[in-house]
């Protein structure tokens, strides 16, 4: 099975709002100008975990992976885009910010041991899936993460230049593996467009884009944030920490649920592959990632807490919307699926 579509440059999205259409109309057929062009949109005024602002700030960082195919490449430094982004996530991280739990314990390890224990009540969508979730509600969980998995280690990669020692060589050692370890039909991203293509969905690139909602958005665009300002650096790593260590026992869940539902091979081994794998990196990056960083910058441990609780911050949101939805019977998608 192949998963051609996925190299292909992804069309721009709709616009949501005010901020992403202004956004949109200054990319869309347009080359940079050689001066400064200010980009005005009333970010201000928009709800910072709402849909208009995490669409455009999604674009925004897009510019940096793959791009789109009507835009021109050279936008991805365009002063005036990079300061319209700026305001965007300075808007975003204060709204995380206000929303992490400043209680409990306060270094990387006992926040990295308290995510390693299941709850015995747990509840969400891996919970739900795995329990009474129907193939529709897998089908939108595919779906929703697909913005995410079609990435799944690019983000954290921006990461690597700006570490050293032990725990730069243990990062690249998870990386790696995320990457097929230097096998093409490995690779973790196309391993979910397979899955994809198995569950009767398209495995394009950013096919989704007008599907999700902002808080499908919100993980990716958290991860974009973290990896592309080294200011950010420990806040990355406790994002990757917290995304290593949660992996394992959901993608259990997972699985077990394609298996009661009877799915197609292809999406039994994507979650799979992230059981077995995943359960090696945790501990890899518990003590050689996080624990060298931390020995060598130890004012970077604030900064690996805060990336751990603002990983649950958008992770619990993007829970609590399919639940909600669920639970109601209605689609967790803007639009329905065919």
């Amino acid at each position: 099975m192949t998963s051609a579509a996925t190299h292909l440059d992804p069309a721009l999205p709709a616009p949501v709002g005010p901020v992403s259409a202004a956004l949109l109309d200054h990319l869309r057929g347009r080359i940079p100008r050689p001066d400064y062009t200010p980009l005005d949109a009333p970010v201000d005024d928009s709800h910072p975990f709402g849909l208009d602002v995490q669409l455009a700030l999604y674009v925004c960082y897009e510019l940096h992976y793959r791009g789109f195919a009507e835009v021109d490449g050279r936008w991805e430094w365009d002063p005036g885009v990079l300061q319209f982004r700026g305001r965007l996530e300075q808007a975003f991280l204060d709204a995380v910010r206000a929303e992490v739990d400043v209680e409990g314990p306060t270094t990387a390890a006992d926040h990295m041991a308290r995510l390693s224990v299941e709850p015995a009540d747990g509840r969400g969508p891996s919970h739900h899936l795995k329990g009474v979730g129907a193939w529709e509600h897998m089908r939108e969980y595919f779906v929703q993460r697909s913005l995410y998995h079609l990435k799944e280690g690019d983000p954290h990669a921006w990461a690597i230049p700006r570490l050293t020692g032990k725990a730069k060589a243990a990062f690249v050692a998870v990386e790696f593996d995320e990457f097929g370890g230097g096998r093409e039909d490995h690779v973790h991203q196309r391993l979910f467009a397979e899955l994809l293509s198995a569950a009767g969905l398209d495995p394009s690139y950013l096919h989704y884009f007008d599907y999700v909602p902002a808080e499908a958005l919100a993980p990716v665009n958290l991860m974009s944030l973290f990896g592309l300002h080294r200011e950010l650096r420990g806040a990355a790593v406790g994002h990757f920490a917290a995304t290593e260590i949660t992996s394992s026992p959901g993608s259990r869940r997972l699985a077990q649920a394609l298996n009661r539902l009877d799915a197609p091979e292809a999406c039994v081994r994507f979650y799979r592959e992230h059981v077995e794998a995943d359960a090696v990196h945790e501990q890899v990056v518990r003590t050689d990632v996080v624990g060298d960083l931390v020995a060598r910058e130890p004012h970077l441990e604030c900064d690996v807490v805060f990336g751990i609780r603002a990983f649950e911050v958008v992770e619990d949101r993007l829970a609590e919307h399919l639940m909600s939805c669920w639970e109601s019977g209605r689609t967790s998608l803007r639009r329905v699926l065919a």
